[in-house]
């Protein structure tokens, strides 16, 4: 069963008409452009990750549900929040293909519709690159986060690598212009732990990608006490 609801008003991240239109397209295009990458690992990785989501589950960025085939049964509540309405329509699409109970929420990361320490696990997969204002979001789940809950990532960051930290500087502009608002060369790691994060992360490479997203962490975070 899939269930949409709106979440608070997104006026003042709202993009531009052309802009929108863009972000339409590129939820057409998201699912093939990706295809590569999830055949040569990613998709592995999604099913190894939320294979540890437990109880009130909420994933941020939800896109076109890459993640809904690998959700274990009997989890309390599955909630995927999502603002973009063009992978809104994908991802209920995809739910609608498959026997899970989850509800869609229109909301962005920056401000989740959920009460404080009300959620057992929050997922982000290739997320953080992309919202506006990660400190936010950032804060956002941590607030919403029960003691001892937990943040299951996948990101892309920024790489270790001065020649392809400098590709990822010089080519920063036209791919978050193609990749809707997709920053190849986020801290992630730095910025959860500013956040009052303690992260346990492996580094590993999203192959069959393009370069400037190769590096990846994958693990878990927890909130400082």
């Amino acid at each position: 069963m899939t269930e949409t609801t709106a979440g608070q008003s997104c006026t003042e991240l709202a993009p531009s008409t052309s802009y929108s239109a863009w972000l339409r397209v590129m939820a057409l295009l998201y699912d093939p452009f990706v295809w590569l990458g999830e055949v040569a690992g990613m998709q592995r990785r999604r099913r190894a990750l939320v294979a540890a989501a437990c109880g009130r589950v909420v994933e941020i960025g939800a896109g076109t549900g890459l993640n809904v085939a690998h959700y274990p049964d009997g989890l309390d509540e599955l909630v995927l929040t999502e603002p973009e309405p063009g992978m809104r329509r994908k991802l209920a699409r995809k739910l609608g293909r498959r026997a899970l109970v989850a509800r869609i929420v229109d909301s962005p990361a920056e401000r989740l519709p959920f009460a404080d320490g009300s959620v057992d696990t929050v997922v982000s997969t290739l997320v953080l690159c992309t919202v506006d204002n990660p400190d936010r979001a950032l804060r956002e789940i941590a607030r919403i986060l029960r003691p001892g809950g937990q943040l299951l990532f996948i990101e892309h960051v920024r790489a270790s690598s001065r020649f392809l930290a400098a590709c990822q500087e010089l080519l920063l502009a036209p791919w978050r212009g193609f990749a809707g608002g997709c920053v190849c060369n986020r801290a992630t790691v730095e910025l959860m732990r500013a956040c009052g994060f303690t992260v346990e992360a492996d580094d590993q490479v999203w192959h069959g990608m393009p370069a400037i997203v190769h590096p990846l962490i994958v693990g878990s975070a927890t909130v400082n006490a």
